[in-house]
């Protein structure tokens, strides 16, 4: 609990002003001294058990009292530590409530947000195969989140239905444990899925901040993927500010390009870390665009990654509501991806690289293509 944050009170709260406690989404665990007035220490468990129901509330007792701990348990107390307090038996209780309720989990795992520079570049195609990727690559618990408010459609792709999305898991996010939380995913091979709503409607008003399912979120899984829909506003720098890598999503064409110079300066104006971003081509195509060095030199940035040009593949897997396959080209390249990302090595992204060096019909025309860059 290194990193954990603290709020110290100097007596029991009164009923008229318990609401007011500092109960942030991020609060889950409460210590509560028992001793010095046990009527109203039993009076707060339960009130804050009614103020946040996810709170787990270790009683402190000075000695072990059977009845004084079978009061406070049914009052709302999860567990209860006895006086000399030491670090062993503390650390018997931190275990097993994380066992029971895995958001109190230390652990943090690594989120990976996927955004589009603009609109049709194969975004949410690339983050569903990731998704997959990781699980398979890690065995880990893997989380496939469609955090596009507007226009997503992780559930067209995988053939998903459900009743709740992410906006269920916002409005209770105060509230979130481990069993809510298997009300509102779907799974799909072995991945769990948070869905968008049906209606975008119901999204566009107030939507600021995606923290508290990412925070929510990463304590549960090691791995979150984030599929996003827009490069631009507060929500997407909300989620790209939480991720461990942002993975901006392009075409080698000249108009998704300079739209991926114009979304990364907004992004680093914003606050985001400039390290955060990796930037992937897909359907790279050398014959239709501008290399990987072109590339490079037009946004003065690395291409991280190339995702060959694989068309029929793609769409036989999105009819199919599948994977697609890594004996195919794009298969392939999204499983080197993984890997790097996570840390693998993969060979297959060599070939591709080397073939993007020469060639493309922009080629003689450096002159003008940096003057359509051009941030003066």
């Amino acid at each position: 609990m290194a990193n954990a944050s603290f709020v110290e009170l100097g007596g029991y709260p009164t009923t008229q002003n318990i609401s007011d406690l500092p109960m942030n989404s991020s609060a889950n665990l409460c210590f509560l001294d028992v001793p010095s007035d046990r009527q109203q220490a039993l009076t707060t468990i339960a009130a804050l058990v009614g103020l946040k129901a996810n709170l787990q509330i270790v009683v402190l007792v000075e000695e072990a009292d059977p009845n004084l701990i079978l009061q406070c348990l049914r009052h709302g107390a999860q567990e209860f530590l006895t006086r000399p307090f030491t670090q062993e038996q503390l650390q018997q209780v931190l275990e097993k409530l994380s066992r029971q309720h895995p958001s109190m989990s230390s652990e943090r795992g690594r989120v990976t947000a996927v955004i589009p520079a603009k609109g049709a570049c194969g975004a949410t195609t690339l983050a569903a195969n990731l998704a997959a990727h990781h699980k398979k690559i890690s065995g880990g618990r893997v989380l496939l989140a469609d955090l596009d408010p507007l226009t997503g459609t992780i559930s067209f792709l995988l053939k998903l239905k459900s009743t709740y999305s992410f906006m269920d898991a916002l409005q209770h996010s105060a509230s979130l444990d481990a069993d809510l939380w298997k009300g509102l995913v779907t799974h799909s091979q072995g991945v769990d899925v948070l869905l968008p709503p049906d209606n975008p409607v119901d999204s566009i008003h107030g939507l600021q901040s995606a923290l508290p399912v990412i925070e929510f979120a990463r304590r549960l899984y090691e791995h979150v993927i984030t599929d996003v829909g827009s490069i631009y506003g507060d929500w997407t720098v909300s989620i790209a500010k939480a991720a461990d890598e942002v993975l901006i999503v392009s075409t080698n064409e000249l108009p998704a390009l300079q739209a991926t110079s114009r979304g990364l300066q907004y992004l680093e104006g914003a606050g985001v870390q400039k390290h955060k971003l990796k930037l992937v081509i897909n359907r790279f195509n050398k014959e239709a665009g501008l290399t990987k060095e072109m590339i490079e030199m037009a946004l003065r940035t690395d291409v991280y990654h190339l995702m060959p040009s694989d068309y029929e593949t793609v769409q036989r897997a999105l009819l199919d509501g599948k994977v697609i396959p890594t004996s195919t080209p794009f298969g392939k390249s999204a499983l080197a991806l993984s890997q790097n990302l996570l840390g693998k090595t993969g060979k297959e992204q060599d070939a591709l690289t080397k073939k993007s060096a020469t060639g493309g019909v922009f080629s003689n025309s450096l002159t003008g293509i940096f003057k359509a860059f051009s941030r003066g």
